[in-house]
């Protein structure tokens, strides 16, 4: 073994990786993964039929490893944008502690590995819906939307707004108006949500030369877009006790969490164009993923609960 131009070779002279298992789990996004495990669990727990135990834990698992393999294809595929940004740059790929070639073999691998997984273990359709997702957010959005238009986030958010209806499907084998109203809330979730950030990352962006809404159509549009769909958002939190769904509690909290989030986004549509600190963008920022969590996790503990009554009254 040698070293040659500071990387390390082996006697026939092939490249060998020093990229270590943290890098490999790097590439995962696993901030991003723990969301999509979090909000496909709740679909599939919600779901009005039993599944096999194991056969839940393998759907699971397969989605996890599906949500890694989007994040690694987009690491590869934006290790050039990624590398002039502050929040990005020390990312394995841009970094190079990974390859570009290793980043792909690793998300294609995978890729296959989960979705052949969920199809012949558990069922094929939930198997199709997570291999749309990795192609719609490696491709479409990836490779397409988030260089080409100021509307990336809104086409691209439907990649992260499936996996409840991937875990509904897993135990039903269809796809249903509950899930649909899942997929509703992250879909509605996701501009806010990702028009924070940009606000006080705008720099960042347009060095990267990243169309996001800030950059595209200014400041003040982005505030009265991000407060817009936060009207929207908050109604359509509180569809599943209206349509029947959950009990009259988790309607209490989704009305809470709702109006929390047009307040915050009301904050956000005050701030003055000059406001170069963006307090209001940061919280509503940090407020978003407490919202999301919290809306789901009360949805989770609204079905289990109503379940251990239902049998308990049996």
């Amino acid at each position: 073994m040698a070293l040659v131009d500071d990387t390390l070779t082996d006697e026939a002279g092939f490249r060998m990786s020093e990229a270590t298992a943290g890098d490999f789990f790097a590439l995962l996004k696993p901030r991003v993964m723990s969301l999509v495990v979090f909000t496909a669990f709740v679909g599939l727990v919600a779901a009005p039929v039993t599944i096999n135990p194991l056969l839940a834990v393998i759907a699971i698992l397969a989605i996890a490893i599906g949500a890694g393999a989007s994040g690694a294809l987009n690491m590869w595929y934006d290790a050039d944008i990624d590398a002039v940004m502050t929040r990005t740059a020390s990312r394995p790929v841009p970094a190079g502690r990974i390859r570009p070639g290793e980043a792909l073999s690793f998300g294609l691998v995978l890729s296959v590995l989960s979705v052949m997984t969920l199809g012949v273990l558990v069922n094929w359709l939930s198997a199709t819906l997570l291999a749309f997702t990795i192609f719609f957010y490696a491709v479409v959005y990836t490779m397409w939307l988030k260089r080409w238009t100021p509307q990336n986030i809104v086409i691209g958010g439907a990649a992260g707004a499936i996996p409840p209806v991937i875990g509904w499907a897993a135990v039903t084998g269809t796809v249903s108006l509950e899930s649909v109203v899942l997929f509703l809330i992250i879909f509605l979730w996701t501009p806010p949500h990702f028009w924070a950030l940009a606000l006080f990352k705008s720099e960042d962006y347009a060095r990267a030369g990243i169309p996001m809404m800030p950059n595209v159509a200014g400041q003040a549009s982005t505030r009265r877009q991000i407060f817009a769909y936060a009207l929207i958002l908050a109604p359509v939190g509180v569809l599943p006790w209206m349509l029947g769904f959950t009990t009259p509690a988790y309607g209490v909290f989704a009305v809470l969490l709702g109006a929390g989030f047009v307040w915050y986004a009301w904050q956000v549509l005050r701030m003055a164009d000059d406001d170069h600190v963006m307090k209001p963008a940061k919280a509503l920022f940090g407020y978003s993923l407490l919202y999301l969590f919290a809306i789901f996790a009360v949805y989770l503990a609204d079905g289990v609960v109503g379940r251990v009554l239902t049998m308990g009254g049996a």
